[in-house]
């Protein structure tokens, strides 16, 4: 039974459910998309992502009007296999059509284009061998791109990322719900403090690029949280 924290971005509030593995996550019709799908490689038992992710899902497999193997969607940083700053990381990027041929990849592909439902579709050239696409959210805090700055306030899946690294590193946050509170603002502070950041409580373009540096792929440890 896997936690899944759902960032509602219509009430701006987070969301818990409870579901088997061969349940349809969150706010998914038909059955499109299950949490073994959605999970693919990760060993977690929380997961996370956001509504809109899953209403662009639907329009997706609607419009393609066919089933789409998914090769990864989610994983937390400290199981690495991404990029640093990972949309994966978000829960709110897939890899699909790798057992597909390459004429339905390509209509694959142009449907997730002209679909107009998601924030980036990779190109052909980048990943010919299967379709990337995403909903990302926010501007970068980064010039080069990667995930938008987040502060006490905040919610949503990129909270989720900071709070579970945090934890990972030792520098609690009061638990793993997407809520970038007073605890988590504490934490971020102290994390700040300890590797020489400026100490503002906010994470931009150089907290995040220390915080991933520091977990992507490195695994768990005695402070994560995964239940």
């Amino acid at each position: 039974m896997a936690r899944i924290l759902v960032y509602n971005n219509d009430t701006n509030r987070m969301e818990t459910y409870y579901r088997g593995e061969s349940e349809a996550m969150p706010y998914i019709t038909n059955r499109t998309l299950t949490v073994r799908e959605f999970r693919g490689s990760s060993n977690s038992n929380v997961l996370w992502t956001e509504k809109r992710v899953m209403q662009a899902w639907n329009s997706q497999r609607y419009l393609f009007g066919a089933p789409i193997d998914v090769g990864f969607a989610f994983k937390r940083p400290y199981e690495g296999g991404h990029g640093n700053q990972s949309q994966h990381y978000a829960g709110t990027a897939f890899d699909v059509g790798q057992r597909m041929s390459n004429v339905q990849r390509n209509r694959l592909r142009n449907s997730a284009i002209d679909s107009g439902v998601w924030s980036y579709v990779e190109p052909a050239s980048l990943t010919p061998t299967w379709v990337h696409f995403d909903k990302r959210r926010g501007s970068p805090a980064c010039s080069t791109g990667g995930y938008p700055l987040i502060r006490q306030g905040s919610r949503g899946a990129y909270v989720c990322i900071a709070q579970d690294n945090l934890n990972t590193l030792g520098y609690r946050t009061g638990g793993l719900d997407g809520v970038f509170g007073t605890q988590t603002r504490n934490a971020v502070l102290q994390y700040q403090r300890s590797v020489g950041l400026a100490a503002d409580g906010i994470i931009g373009c150089n907290t995040w690029r220390s915080l991933q540096e520091s977990v992507v792929g490195t695994g768990k440890t005695s402070t994560t949280i995964n239940s």
